[in-house]
């Protein structure tokens, strides 16, 4: 994929469920998509599935049949193919980008991310967290919450003193 998915965004959700997609997300959905030509809008599949998450997991059309050939090499009736099967395929829906570039989180979604009616109402927050291949769709308060949780987490990844560059691994086409 040409563009990543990177920053962080904060979208208010209508009382319709409608919120609108960051511009950057939005070129790199419409990279990403083969079948997007000139005049037509972006889709791409969100993933509601995986209990352990509290956000949906949003992935371009080329992304997803990337991660549908590796769940295609799992062998049939493994348990290991129907938790992906189920989790990234049957728990997940495909969204077009409207021309206003918006989308309307569906109930199933909305359920994922504990975003009330009333909440809607109100016009309530989600928060976009771009990584690299995908990008998540948080209620941001649930965002806020996890942050704090995962700024916690930081010690037992990164010595101190230690630049986060170290994490990474040598470069093999350098």
């Amino acid at each position: 994929m040409s563009e990543a998915f990177r920053g962080e965004f904060n979208q208010k959700v209508d009382s319709k469920a409608r919120v609108s997609i960051p511009a950057a997300f939005r070129r790199a959905l419409q990279a990403g998509d083969p079948g997007c030509t000139d005049g037509t809008r972006p889709k791409f599949v969100i993933v509601y599935g995986d209990d352990g998450r509290r956000f949906l997991e949003c992935y371009t059309m080329s992304g997803i049949k990337r991660i549908e050939r590796l769940v295609r090499l799992l062998p049939l009736g493994t348990p290991k193919r129907r938790y992906m099967e189920r989790n990234m395929i049957t728990m997940s829906l495909i969204a077009e980008v409207d021309e206003e570039g918006r989308i309307v989180l569906p109930p199933k979604a909305r359920e994922k991310i504990a975003l009330s009616v009333e909440e809607m109402k109100e016009g309530v927050e989600t928060t976009f967290a771009g990584a690299l291949e995908s990008f998540q769709i948080w209620k941001r308060s649930t965002y806020e919450a996890d942050q704090v949780g995962a700024a916690a987490d930081e010690p037992a990844i990164l010595a101190p003193g230690q630049d986060m560059l170290a994490l990474l691994p040598d470069d093999p086409g350098v």
